[in-house]
Parts: structure tokens; C-alpha cells; sequence
């Protein structure tokens, strides 16, 4: 599904072609210049999906990963997300409202519990993640966290 209005509109939808992830093995969710976006990996076990950002972010390019974050929800019922941002610059704010009222009550139909959070050492991105967690932390147990490290024990220690 392309993006309507957006430098991601003609861009190929691997989304189309994803399957079922293998155990631990990534999966890459390029952007438009065949740049990599997005890696996740699953862990059954934990029923946690970890999802590494890359590069630039903005708005179109969030939604464009959040709405594959939604497919694999589907396909793997994870319950714990490892969110990190921590490679990335990018102003993402216009994607903020998308987020909370549209992707937030699909992944948690899908299962998700809690969300831990890797910011980005650029401090207007910390400010703006910071300002998105405080708006999704009513809704769900969301943390911050500067390195995936103590992410993960935390997020771990929420099942």
C-alpha cells in the first residue's frame, strides 16, 4: 500500500510480499531510495518484536514502518515492542496524532502490552519522543529509555 500524497506514494509496497518471519531472523522494510528504513526482528519466545529505525525520519516514513508493524501484529500476535530510534534525526511530528488514534488502537487489538522505547541522542528528537510517549503512556505501559540494553530488561520484566 503506497502512501496517498506522499514521496512514498511510488514507491513498491514490499509490504505485499511479507510471510511469516522466521525465529530471530531480521526483515528489512526499505524507503523509496532502496535505503534501509526499518529492520525487524521477532523473538517467539518472548513474543517480542524489535524494531530498528534508520536514517531520516518523517512523518510519511513512521507511518509507512508503523503500518508494517501492524501486519506483522496480525501475523504474530507480539505483545512486547522494543521501539528504537536510536540511529535516527528527522522532525516525525505530523505522524504523532496518526499514531496515538490510528495505529495504537489497532496494535493493541492485536496484542501489543507494552512498548519500550530507544531515543535518539539528538535532543529535538528526544524532545519529540518524549512528548509522543507522554501521550500514549494513558493508554498502554510505554517507556524511554537511552540504550536498548535496559529497553529490553524493562520491557521484559513487564510480561
Amino acid at each position: 500500500m503506497s502512501i496517498p500524497g506522499s514521496a512514498l506514494a511510488d514507491a513498491p509496497d514490499p509490504r505485499r510480499n511479507l510471510r511469516l518471519m522466521d525465529e530471530e531472523q531480521p526483515f528489512f522494510l526499505h524507503d523509496e531510495y532502496g535505503l534501509p528504513l526499518l529492520r525487524y526482528t521477532y523473538y517467539p519466545a518472548e513474543q517480542l518484536l524489535h524494531t530498528q529505525w534508520y536514517g531520516n525520519l518523517t512523518a510519511d516514513s513512521v507511518i509507512f514502518g508503523a503500518q508494517t508493524t501492524l501486519v506483522l501484529a496480525q501475523q504474530l500476535g507480539y505483545a512486547y515492542l522494543l521501539n528504537d530510534t536510536s540511529q535516527t534525526t528527522g522532525d516525525w511530528s505530523e505522524a504523532m496524532a496518526w499514531l496515538e488514534y490510528e495505529w495504537l488502537p489497532q496494535a493493541q487489538e492485536y496484542g501489543l502490552r507494552a512498548c519500550a522505547y530507544v531515543y535518539t541522542q539528538n535532543m529535538d528528537n528526544q524532545l519529540m519522543a518524549l512528548d509522543f510517549l507522554t501521550h500514549l503512556e494513558a493508554y498502554l505501559p510505554i517507556k524511554p529509555f537511552p540504550d536498548l540494553e535496559a529497553a529490553r530488561a524493562w520491557l521484559l520484566q513487564q510480561r
